[in-house]
């Protein structure tokens, strides 16, 4: 099989030097370019030194135009401005795309959904395979525990993440919504303070936590009179999300065109 070449934004950053790593370390992928923010004092320098994989001979530049005929998959774990314009690129060169960017708007995702009928994209915003497995749960509980359970959605981070909720949590709060027959944008409840009240019926609580250097922390809580069912998970370290974008970005390649997520790169669609 050809090796699938792989360019990755955002290189120099913490997630990007971890999925640097992730690429490097599977089986026939490469990296083949990186980007960085103009501004950054990083650009030039090789982007294996940077992840600590040794030199694989890529630096780390500003734009992607030049290495667009050399790239199969391109990831992306930026911010939505700069993924935006990433798609745009992408879908003029027939690249595919994973993205894990995070805080993308209603017209983003349209965007998305647009550069799909030309491009295969996966798109999650959250790549572990184990939140994935969650999110699978997560459609099951809400599904068998019905509107009788209470649900709270509790997140953790680090100090430096700067959306809120996690997307992540959204897509949990979206998956129970959904086995509910509810709508999320009318049950969640992002807030509470002073003399709320009894907890509305049916309603979908989140509660953000930022401190530190959390990696990722994500807790459901499905509770009724007598017990709690939860299905958790907590990220150690970024590699975890690394892994499974390397992964998507091999999976991809058997896809010509359309919008996917990790449900149906794990094979968990039902």
């Amino acid at each position: 099989m050809d090796t699938v070449r792989i360019a990755i934004a955002g290189a120099g950053g913490r997630m990007g030097r971890a999925l640097v790593q992730a690429v490097t370390e599977r089986d026939g992928q490469a990296v083949v370019a990186a980007t960085e923010q103009s501004t950054s004092s990083l650009l030039g320098a090789d982007v294996g030194q940077l992840a600590g994989v040794g030199t694989i001979g890529v630096p780390l530049v500003a734009q992607l135009d030049n290495a667009l005929h050399t790239m199969d998959v391109l990831i992306d774990f930026t911010a939505p401005t700069a993924t935006m314009a990433h798609v745009r690129l992408c879908r003029e060169h027939g690249v595919r795309m994973v993205i894990g960017t995070t805080g993308l708007d209603p017209e983003q995702h349209k965007t998305l959904d647009q550069a799909a009928a030309d491009i295969a994209i996966v798109a999650a915003p959250n790549m572990s395979v184990g939140v994935n497995l969650c999110f699978k749960l997560l459609d099951l509980a809400a599904r068998v525990m019905g509107d009788d359970a209470d649900i709270e959605i509790i997140e953790a981070h680090h100090r430096h993440k700067v959306d809120a909720p996690s997307g992540t949590a959204l897509k949990m709060g979206e998956i129970v919504a959904a086995a509910r027959g509810q709508d999320l944008a009318t049950a969640a409840v992002y807030c509470r303070e002073g003399h709320t009240g009894a907890r509305p019926p049916q309603s979908i609580g989140f509660a953000t936590l930022r401190a530190g250097d959390v990696v990722g922390e994500h807790s459901v809580w499905f509770a009724t009179e007598g017990e709690r069912v939860e299905i958790a998970h907590k990220a150690s370290s970024r590699l975890n999300f690394a892994r499974g974008a390397a992964r998507a970005a091999g999976w991809i390649m058997t896809q010509e065109r359309g919008r996917f997520d990790m449900q149906d790169v794990l094979g968990l669609r039902a």
